[in-house]
């Protein structure tokens, strides 16, 4: 087992991840939105030379954590997107029934402690609610099967698809306007017939949800302010 890489800032300290790229010509360095730092090796290149790296941009680090905007807890009292459109959090301590929308709110019974866990439970309920039956009835339009379909919390991409046909999504697709939840799930659908980026692919894309462009375009200037939830 490899040894666990951290980095020592002034207050906390930052967990390394390593990742290797055969693309990779040299070492380079990015935040992880949910906290750490990763790097990136070239092949051949020492695992022992990440740690040192990521030293060496200690003050580019601090600089740029400084300047991430703060985390918005799932709690009552703050606004979560739900589709695009903004759900105050209301907490109904008495109401027994869980999670659930009603008048533009986000209604969360049972203990205040309880309450962020349990609006982020229901959040990734709801993306698979959301994704599920979409990912069937746009594979069923193109003659595909759909194979194991999970929600992940990832961090540089949106969707995925395996070549066994596995489909995995990020739950956070759920805060994003539903247009753009819709041309994730066929890009990821166009896959299990075009396990590439060719033409023919971004074809079978237009065809199951019209021009990507909008969607991609939304997802680069919006997506990081996503993974300020929770």
């Amino acid at each position: 087992m490899s040894k666990a890489l951290f980095l020592d800032l002034p207050g906390r300290s930052l967990a390394i991840a390593v990742k290797r790229s055969g693309m990779a010509r040299r070492m380079s360095l990015r935040l992880d939105p949910q906290g750490g730092v990763v790097v990136v090796l070239p092949v051949g290149v020492p695992v022992a030379e990440a740690e040192r790296f990521a030293r060496r941009q200690r003050d580019w680090i601090t600089g740029r954590l400084a300047a991430l905007p703060d985390r918005i807890p799932l709690v009552p009292g703050t606004s979560v997107p739900l589709l695009g459109v903004p759900h105050s959090i209301f907490h109904a301590p008495q109401a027994r029934r869980g999670v659930w929308v009603e008048d533009g709110r986000l209604h969360v019974s049972g203990q205040a402690e309880h309450a962020g866990r349990r609006v982020l439970d229901f959040m990734k309920g709801e993306a698979r609610r959301q994704i599920a039956p979409r990912c069937q009835s746009l594979a069923e339009r193109i003659a595909a099967r759909v194979g194991r379909l999970s929600l992940r919390d990832t961090r540089s991409r949106w969707g995925s698809c395996s070549a066994q046909g596995d489909l995995a999504f990020s739950w956070r697709l759920v805060m994003a306007p539903d247009w753009v939840l819709a041309y994730v799930v066929a890009h990821e659908v166009a896959h299990l017939a075009e396990l590439n980026h060719g033409p023919r692919f971004w074809s079978v894309v237009e065809d199951l949800a019209g021009d990507p462009a909008p969607a991609r375009a939304w997802l680069k200037l919006h997506g990081p302010e996503l993974h300020r939830y929770g």
